[in-house]
């Protein structure tokens, strides 16, 4: 899939110069603001001179700003716009919500357009036919790991969740060939999640990862579910990449239980009985 314009900037901002960095940061901050604004205005708001952006243009393949604005503008009217606001220091509460709410949402409608079904279809198949499935993750994708169990036990799977290192090493070391182990991992550069994967795979069990593409846990993963997110992990714990691995869980789920059909309605009926006399009457 083809990526727009504002996903582009996004991805090339480190290998810009300085100057055309405030120019693309600028644009991904007011995206819509900018996107029909004149040289000057862009030039001003950004604190550059009119030739830094014509050379930022340049550095992204268009002549000029009035074709890169023609086509940038032309890429938030049609599919998904790439929003990524960067939060600051003085944004009210009203701007704060407003971008927190904007970047969740924009991240899962790309999330959906980049759905490669064929794997999830995959993904969906392994879990269904598991002896066991387990889902590990560390710090908050082991909370996403901990929502994944939360839902698959209920379609009465034996699964387990963990997000100890030394748990999950041990774990992995028992799983084979008719099991499943689902990796989450927002950088999926984690040492943890790593090791255990690879000892995973060793004994022949069948990997799924949620994770960016182009990381060494999608390179090992048999089964990958791309969750490709831009937000600013060093001033806050990922948010919006939570928000996508959680909607994938979701997919994975509902996916099983259709699969599964009447096998996963009685057990799920089941664990609603078992809580209905434990809801207050009030």
């Amino acid at each position: 899939m083809t990526k727009s314009l504002p996903a582009r900037i996004a991805q090339d901002l480190a290998t810009l110069s300085a100057a055309e960095r405030k120019v693309g940061q600028l644009l991904l901050d007011r995206t819509h603001d900018v996107a029909h604004a004149a040289l000057g205005d862009v030039a001003r708001l950004a604190g550059v001179s009119e030739p830094t952006v014509i050379r930022f243009c340049r550095s992204m393949g268009y002549k000029g700003w009035p074709d890169f604005k023609i086509q940038f503008a032309a890429g938030l009217m049609t599919g998904v716009p790439y929003v990524h606001s960067s939060l600051n220091a003085d944004d009210g509460a009203g701007v704060l919500a407003a971008k927190v709410m904007d970047n969740a949402v924009s991240a899962l409608l790309r999330a959906r357009n980049d759905i490669q079904a064929g794997q999830v279809d995959a993904a969906i198949g392994l879990i269904s036919r598991a002896r066991r499935v387990e889902f590990y993750g560390v710090g908050n994708s082991g909370i996403v790991a901990q929502d994944a169990q939360h839902k698959f036990f209920r379609f009465d799977l034996a699964t387990a969740a963990y997000s100890d290192s030394h748990v999950q090493l041990m774990a992995a070391s028992l799983l084979g060939p008719s099991d499943v182990l689902v990796a989450i991992s927002h950088s999926g550069r984690s040492r943890e999640i790593l090791d255990a994967v690879r000892l995973a795979r060793r004994n022949r069990c069948p990997v799924v990862a949620i994770t960016a593409s182009g990381t060494p846990l999608a390179d090992l993963a048999g089964v990958l579910l791309r969750a490709d997110t831009q937000e600013d992990t060093e001033l806050y714990s990922p948010m919006i990449s939570r928000l996508v691995h959680l909607a994938l869980i979701d997919v994975l789920a509902l996916g099983v239980a259709l699969k599964r059909g009447k096998e996963a309605s009685r057990s799920l009926e089941k664990t609603k009985k078992s809580l209905r006399n434990r809801r207050s009457s009030l």
